[in-house]
């Protein structure tokens, strides 16, 4: 299950956000090998890279997941557009590594058996919704990543996770668990966005 870091309303309005949609078709193992080599040289071990195309300079947001025989071995990411793509890749692929703080900081030892995945997000789209059956009703599996915000709590779900809960209201109760809420919980001050990603994963680790 994902963390992410605090964001900062975006700045930089000489650039127009990266959507999913509009990546190159290398995009793949551009943001793979970036990730990789970002922790890779933080390690000791450092590979070599080329020159940033120009679309990972435009604000994007990305997940970094980071599993070693198919169990999570570290998950941080970015829910809205602030910066770079190049940087929020390399700031959330040390993040996973080194500090998600549900894992100890990755070694050298098992980077060779850890496959890197790099999810980029679409913008969020707020819910419009009149109550938590509605909220179910709209709901996309297998398409939609999920944002819950209540009283300053905050949780998400990639939509990946679809995956292992393919029911929609056991996805929504873990939903509000991870925000630290009851899983039969709801409030008219409850507020959900959601979002669809691009994923691109190394089939196996180096």
């Amino acid at each position: 299950m994902p963390q992410w870091l605090s964001s900062r309303p975006q700045t930089r309005d000489d650039q127009r956000p990266l959507d999913p949609a509009e990546l190159p078709a290398d995009a793949g193992p551009v943001l793979l090998g970036l990730a990789r080599a970002t922790i890779s040289a933080e390690l000791g071990l450092p590979l070599p890279t080329a020159e940033p195309p120009p679309w990972l300079r435009r604000p994007g947001a990305c997940f970094v997941t980071l599993t070693t025989a198919g169990a999570l071995r570290g998950c941080i990411g970015s829910i809205r557009a602030y910066r770079p793509l190049s940087e929020d890749v390399t700031g959330n692929a040390s993040a996973a590594a080194f500090r998600d703080p549900r894992f100890p900081p990755l070694t050298a030892v098992e980077l060779a058996d850890t496959a890197i995945e790099v999810s980029v997000l679409s913008p969020s789209t707020p819910l419009e919704v009149v109550d938590e059956q509605d909220a179910l009703a709209q709901l996309r599996p297998g398409q939609d990543g999920l944002v819950l915000e209540y009283a300053g709590r905050r949780a998400t779900y990639l939509p990946q996770v679809w995956r292992s809960v393919r029911d929609r209201r056991e996805f929504l109760s873990h939903l509000k668990l991870k925000a630290g809420l009851p899983p039969d919980f709801w409030s008219d001050q409850l507020q959900l966005s959601r979002y669809t990603v691009t994923e691109f994963h190394e089939e196996v680790a180096r």
